[in-house]
Formats: C-alpha cells, sequence, structure tokens
C-alpha cells in the first residue's frame, strides 16, 4: 500500500495507507502508486483522486496549488487548500484550509 498525506498550511487533512492517487500535476495528471519513483511536482487546481483498493471506488478531493512529492515514505501533498470530496454516498465536507495571505 502506498502511504498518503494530505496537508494544508493549517494542519494534516489525511494520512492514511491507500493502494493509488491521481495527482493534477501542472505538466498533466499523473498517479501513484507504492514503489513509484522519486519525483517532486508543482500541482495546479484541481481534484486528486484517491482508490484504496485495486478495483474499488474512488472518492475525489478538490484542492488548490501545493506541491507532491513522492519519496520511499510515500506520496506527500502539501496544498494550499483542500476541499470536499465526492466519493460513494455524495458529498461531505473533509476541510476548508486557506493560506495566510501573502502581502
Amino acid at each position: 500500500m502506498l502511504h498518503f498525506e494530505l496537508v494544508t498550511p493549517e494542519r494534516l487533512v489525511r494520512s492514511e495507507d491507500v493502494y493509488m492517487v491521481t495527482v493534477p500535476g501542472t505538466e498533466g495528471d499523473f498517479g501513484v502508486l507504492e514503489g513509484h519513483a522519486p519525483v517532486m511536482s508543482t500541482i495546479r487546481d484541481g481534484a486528486l483522486t484517491i482508490q484504496r483498493t485495486p478495483g474499488g471506488a474512488s472518492e475525489t478531493v478538490a484542492i488548490e496549488g501545493g506541491f507532491a512529492e513522492v519519496s520511499f515514505r510515500g506520496l506527500t501533498v502539501l496544498a494550499e487548500r483542500a476541499g470536499t470530496t465526492v466519493g460513494q454516498g455524495g458529498d461531505r465536507t473533509v476541510a476548508s484550509a486557506k493560506a495566510p495571505d501573502r502581502a
């Protein structure tokens, strides 16, 4: 399993083991599975797609900007904001965290 963490400036939103995460990179979407080569990427506003098990239902989490890092420890997404999640059962709020305004 892939260890996945979603972090905003205010808090750790999620930390869990999953099968696969698809990340909206600025150069295009990319999927991350356990054992993925190390990489770092900027991310664009979009949605993370999280699949907890192979062939299982996916969950989508809206994010705004930030970075994604894949390392031997897993995938860490550092997002400016993380919004709502949509999965089986409809919409529900996961987090709403805003980065401090830059002057």
